[in-house]
């Protein structure tokens, strides 16, 4: 056979295998609309990280407190009966639940900042001795504070539960992750713009929450749409959305930890945190520009795993219907099965035992390690240390808890560990922090140590408390069911805090007393060596309790993902065109 002649005509012709290729490429490549469509989604959920970031206030509690004492003239438990004023608003967090069932949630989110522009800048006002007040108005301040806190919290649950249904505990830990930074970020601004007036604490946790709120409205005010059956494709970019924001999550914290100890200038340090705030705006269009542009890169990343292994009980339960109720471990009546995930009213809600072994292991950990945050201005003067710097690594630590509350859902492949056991996990550095600080001598070295641990390990509950919540007492009422947890925290406050307030007032001698108007300064290491040793001994009682939780419902959550599996197989055979 004689072969065929080509001509130039030839070289002109397109490649067919080429052409088919970029065909399909132009066929998948999604519209811009629609990329701008996905990314409103990722505003809301960059929002809800703004208002976290900015209304941690009560972290800083300690860095103004003593300031606070002086001008007040109050001894050290009645300044500790403010520090459970703020910790009490959380004991009324339950109206924002009710209060987003007949408001909208701008109107909810604008609510708290006034409360809290209320409750702070009053203070404010005090501390600076423009106006003088009664304790007991202070005192009502300090509550009217705290609420804004429960109030902006519960704004951003609800966000990331709209906007996130399939991603929803990352979103979550994400989110409340940057709750933790706000004592770093505000002692950043401090030393950036005045650093020899404490009160100044008082005037930007008045003031920043509002501006943010205001920044925040448009994401808020959007409502991007949902899609409500995610393909492969949207879920492979929300996982790699995902893993940017949380590397760029932990870029702020190193840098907000480094920026601490740093002696360049405070303002250029200040200026790299809110650009990196600002960051995660562009983390969504890397992706969907990285999927238009470059559609052979992306088609080789397909094959990757995201490593990402989600308990998504929403999911679940759409995709099932025949499968039987799961039981919350010796829970089961006769007519009355409750399933993981279903949707807890107040009286079925505390009729659960799993419901009280997590409420004394939140009580007896992470409520003692914001009690001893509360307490950490008086600990560093005792003990004459630098305030500043321990609410700093206190903040920053915190932050790094917070972020590794998405381990269950990172790591779930290779460890197995369900939420409540990576909750259990937690609490350990509790006890031990408290411990070395009661036996070490290093004062410096052990202080510094102790409060990393203790800001790591309550970091990390307070953050998986909300996905916890979410998976045991159902998504729906997590805006209620949450805020009635976290009520042992102004008990605890109160608690813990007035033990500690005591036994520092009772080891204060006359030898190392210094006294102003009613106000007591204990200094060396028996004020609170006492309090140290008793805090240790009751997070034990929270490991405990918190490993009896995880025992309880081990075998819901691996049988809820087995078939979760076994569902997610039998759809892609489905779809198996073989």
């Amino acid at each position: 056979m004689r072969p065929r002649i080509r001509d130039a005509s030839d070289k002109l012709r397109p490649n067919r295998a080429s052409f088919d290729q970029a065909k399909f490429h132009r066929k998948h490549l999604p519209p811009l609309r629609t990329m701008f469509g996905r990314w409103r989604k990722w505003t809301v959920l960059v929002a809800a990280i703004w208002i976290q970031a900015s209304t941690g206030t009560n972290f800083d509690f300690s860095a103004y407190s003593s300031h606070l004492k002086s001008v007040l003239g109050v001894s050290q438990v009645r300044l500790n009966y403010l520090a459970v004023a703020s910790d009490l608003g959380k004991a009324f967090g339950w109206s924002s639940g009710i209060a987003l069932g007949y408001f909208p949630l701008s109107v909810v989110l604008f609510a708290a900042a006034a409360m809290g522009f209320v409750g702070y800048g009053v203070q404010w006002l005090v501390i600076t001795n423009i106006i003088t007040l009664p304790y007991s108005l202070v005192f009502l301040c300090c509550l009217l504070a705290g609420l804004s806190i429960c109030w902006f919290n519960t704004a951003c649950f609800i966000l990331c539960i709209r906007h996130f249904p399939n991603n929803r505990a990352l979103a979550l830990s994400l989110t409340v992750s940057f709750n933790g930074i706000s004592a770093a970020l505000y002692s950043l601004a401090f030393n950036a713009i005045n650093p020899s007036s404490s009160n100044l604490y008082l005037l930007l946790n008045s003031l920043v929450p509002l501006v943010v709120s205001f920044a925040a409205l448009y994401p808020v005010l959007s409502k991007p749409s949902l899609d409500p059956s995610p393909d492969s494709e949207s879920r492979r970019n929300d996982s790699h959305v995902f893993t940017i924001l949380n590397v760029l999550a932990v870029m702020t914290s190193f840098h907000l930890l480094l920026s601490s100890s740093s002696t360049s200038s405070a303002r250029l340090n200040l200026l790299g945190a809110i650009v990196l705030l600002v960051f995660p705006l562009c983390a969504p269009l890397i992706v969907y520009a990285r999927d238009y542009f470059l559609p052979f890169i992306n088609h080789r990343l397909t094959h990757e795993s995201s490593g990402y292994v989600m308990l998504n009980i929403d999911e679940f339960k759409s995709q099932k219907a025949s499968v039987s109720g799961y039981e919350l471990m010796g829970t089961a009546k006769e007519g009355n099965i409750v399933r993981l995930g279903d949707e807890h009213s107040f009286r079925l809600l505390i009729s659960r035992l799993e419901f009280w072994l997590y409420y004394i292991a939140y009580f007896c950990g992470g409520t003692i390690g914001l009690v001893y945050s509360n307490n950490l201005g008086q600990i560093a003067q005792s003990l004459g240390q630098n305030s500043t710097t321990l609410v700093t690594i206190y903040s920053s630590f915190s932050f790094f808890g917070r972020l590794l509350s998405a381990a269950p859902d990172f790591m779930h492949k290779r460890y197995r560990l369900t939420r409540t056991g990576w909750f259990a996990i937690a609490l350990l550095p509790t006890p031990i922090a408290f411990f070395l600080l009661a036996v070490s001598s290093s004062q410096q070295t052990a202080l510094q140590t102790a409060t990393a641990l203790i800001g790591l390990s309550s970091g990390f509950i307070f953050a998986a408390a909300v996905s916890i919540t979410s998976d045991l007492f159902g998504p729906n009422s997590v805006g209620v069911n949450h805020n009635i947890l976290i009520t042992n925290i102004p008990i605890g406050s109160l608690l813990y805090g007035y033990i500690a307030a005591s036994i520092y007032e009772a080891n204060a001698s006359p030898e190392i007393t210094l006294i102003v108007s009613d106000s007591i300064v204990c200094l060396g290491r028996g004020c609170y060596f006492k309090t140290f040793m008793f805090w240790g001994f009751l997070s034990i009682l929270g490991v405990v309790s918190s490993l009896l939780l995880y025992i309880r419902t081990k075998p819901v959550y691996h049988r809820l993902e087995q078939d979760q599996v076994s569902i997610t197989s039998s759809s892609y055979k489905d779809l198996d065109p073989l």
